[in-house]
């Protein structure tokens, strides 16, 4: 598809294109003005692969017309959908701001709070999409628009459905297969769940600036998606909350039935833990209540306490494996209180049976001290005899440099690989390892840790946009060039009374704004002055106001009068200074010279014109309904102006009366516009 064609091309008569701003998969998006509306918008067109195929034109234009009535701040409005020969194409509301995705390639791993501010809007938007019973189907960093205030946006709602006429996973597929749910990659049935599943991806990534599953083919990603075995989030972002983490975790569970029932669930645990930022959710035990009752949150009035958060994954992993993490049953709730109802004899022997319990219990724990003590010691003793564990148990933790964590992953398993930071650098390039620690060549046990630092790539290099405008095209673009920072240059053309044709005269960015590397920018570029040229028609024998509505007609305002001595009727124009058939500029100046009628005799008397002496026959003229305006009947005779009737806007017919003999052919015509004429014949004979 030549995504130039439609630039400068009105679309049904009333939007604009004004120039391409976007390209997906489908469609190609464009910026545009709508004329009736008077705003700018921003336009999808289908390709022309798509709008050649009748089944996929129907499923577009019934699709989009449900998306057209989603309504809410957090979902790109979209205003209108056509279906033509001309092009297939929805009409949005036009976001000034960057995709998530985008946003999340210039900061690199996100923080709690900003991932948990992004994935609540989100959220919402899918709620009432889905509480009107409709799926997004391809949640992604793409399709959501962040706005310069915060706020988010989520774009095609609908668009995947349209597209699920084939199932094929062609490389078109590889930016939304990194987040497609596990029945979307086995091609069968897709519900709210599907949504859910996607969102969790998403806040996955930005929590640990990389997808859950990556590989070399779209098959290969939507495989792993099947087989449901993603790293644990806070293996590759030790920082992130363990609350947080479950909500990750559940949304993106392989089993639909074992994610969250629905988006709004899913938002009450968020609401939760933005209230409490050290909460702990236990989804290992439902209840019917489950996004209640099933929250480890503690209460002014409960006996149950929230388990601390745990600093790693593993120290989660292991209160979980013995029951730390799992809340006070019920069960213990009431047998303690069931012991305040004992009768009184039992009390001193149930005080007694409490007391030996806890002299067992601390025994137990000085034993399990004394004989870890014990360990320790052996340990260490063990290291400064041998050195090496036995010469197997340890080994040498290698030069990670330059690799990045899936390399390091596979080539290395006697060492776990987790991310500490991410940093900008001039040496290595983007999810490159640049730092580690314990340094190569170190000891560590076989199994352990090594964690790393990788590089975001060369940091975004940025200088202030300068004034380029009135400067020659080249001298731009050279100095644009020249700043080395990789950047798209663009150019437009405009006309411009003001800047002289082939200099700039306007950019986006402006000026003083922050250009970044490989950033796109505009340049137009003068045309010079647009000039407007129209046929000059004939008003002699007008009246002064009759003659400048005629030239206005024509788009001649720039009029001007003389009054001269005439014998003509006073008020009538007996001279103009462009002749009539002459195509001039519209700004062009024309004086009509008026009749004062100062040479006109009173006492003269004239032979009776053929008018005069002929038969008079009223005749009715039919007013076209397209008339639009207010204007002038002008009837003529051969070269005589035989009459002039003012027509208003709403009139159907008038009647107009004529002399003459025989028949007699006449041209009217509206304001004495050429291409208004029609010619009409009256017999006076009969």
């Amino acid at each position: 598809m030549d995504m130039d064609r439609f630039i400068g091309r009105l679309l049904d008569n009333r939007y604009e294109i004004l120039e391409v701003i976007g390209t997906g998969g489908m469609a190609v998006v464009y910026k545009a003005r709508c004329h009736r509306l008077n705003r700018l918008v921003a336009i999808k067109i289908l390709k022309d692969e798509y709008s050649r195929d009748e089944e996929f034109r129907r499923r577009f234009h019934a699709e989009s017309q449900a998306v057209a009535m989603l309504s809410h701040p957090n979902i790109v409005s979209v205003y209108d959908v056509s279906t033509s020969d001309e092009a297939d194409y929805i009409v949005m509301e036009l976001i000034d701001g960057i995709t998530l995705k985008q946003y999340m390639e210039k900061k690199g791993v996100l923080n709690w709070k900003e991932t948990l501010h992004f994935a609540i809007q989100i959220a919402k938007a899918l709620e009432h999409a889905h509480s009107r019973g409709i799926i997004h189907r391809d949640i992604k960093p793409h399709n959501v628009m962040v706005l310069k205030n915060g706020s988010v946006k989520v774009a095609d709602f609908g668009i995947a459905r349209i597209m699920s006429k084939s199932n094929t996973l062609t490389k078109e597929a590889l930016g939304s297969v990194h987040y497609i749910s596990p029945e979307q990659a086995k091609g069968g049935r897709v519900d709210n769940r599907s949504d859910i599943y996607s969102l969790g991806v998403v806040m996955y990534e930005m929590m640990t600036g990389r997808p859950p599953y990556d590989g070399e083919s779209p098959v290969a990603v939507a495989i792993q998606h099947i087989n449901g075995k993603p790293t644990m989030p806070s293996v590759l972002n030790p920082n992130i909350p363990g609350g947080l983490e479950q909500i990750i975790m559940r949304a993106m569970a392989q089993n639909p039935a074992d994610r969250f029932p629905t988006v709004s669930a899913m938002l009450a645990d968020m609401d939760e833990f933005r209230k409490e930022p050290t909460i702990l959710f236990d989804y290992n035990n439902p209840v019917p209540d489950m996004d209640a009752a099933a929250r480890l949150h503690p209460t002014a009035h409960d006996e149950e306490k929230t388990v601390p958060l745990p600093t790693s994954a593993a120290e989660r992993a292991a209160r979980t494996a013995t029951g730390a993490e799992k809340p006070h049953s019920q069960g213990a709730k009431n047998q303690t209180e069931s012991h305040t109802q004992k009768p009184a004899h039992r009390r001193e022997e149930i005080v007694e049976e409490e007391e030996e319990r806890s002299k067992v219990a601390t025994i137990a724990v000085v034993a399990c001290a004394v004989v870890a003590v014990a360990a320790i010691i052996i340990f260490i003793i063990a290291i400064a005899n041998s050195g090496s564990l036995g010469g197997d148990s340890l080994t040498t933790v290698p030069n990670l440099l330059g690799q990045t964590l899936e390399q390091a992953a596979e080539n290395y398993t006697d060492i776990v690989v987790t991310i500490s930071d991410r940093q900008y650098s001039d040496t290595y390039d983007k999810d490159e390892i640049m730092g580690q620690s314990p340094a190569s060549g170190s000891k560590v046990v076989k199994g352990g840790t090594v964690t790393v630092t990788v590089s975001l790539g060369a940091e975004p290099q940025e200088k202030v946009m300068e004034l380029l405008t009135d400067v020659e095209e080249q001298q731009a673009v050279d100095f644009l060039t020249n700043l080395d920072m990789d950047l798209q240059i663009i150019t437009h053309s405009e006309s411009s009374s003001t800047v002289a044709e082939g200099c700039v005269t306007r950019t986006d960015p402006v000026e003083g704004e922050t250009l970044s590397n490989g950033q796109t920018v505009h340049l137009w570029i003068s045309t010079g002055p647009d000039v407007k040229t129209s046929t000059v028609p004939n008003v002699l024998g007008y009246s002064a106001d009759m003659a400048a509505k005629v030239l206005s007609a024509s788009n001649f305002n720039n009029i001007s009068y003389e009054t001269v001595a005439s014998s003509e009727e006073e008020g009538t124009v007996v001279s103009q200074s462009v002749a009539s058939a002459t195509e001039v500029d519209v700004t062009t100046l024309i004086v009509l010279e008026i009749s004062d009628g100062s040479l006109a005799s009173n006492n003269e008397t004239t032979a009776p014109t053929e008018e005069d002496t002929g038969v008079e026959k009223v005749v009715l003229i039919e007013i076209p309904e397209e008339l639009a305006e207010d204007c002038v009947l002008c009837i003529w005779s051969g070269s005589e102006l035989v009459l002039e009737r003012n027509i208003y806007v709403g009139t159907v017919s008038v009647e107009i009366a004529l002399k003459g003999e025989g028949t007699v052919t006449y041209i009217a015509m509206f304001d004495n516009v050429a291409s208004t004429a029609w010619t009409f014949e009256v017999n006076f004979d009969e």
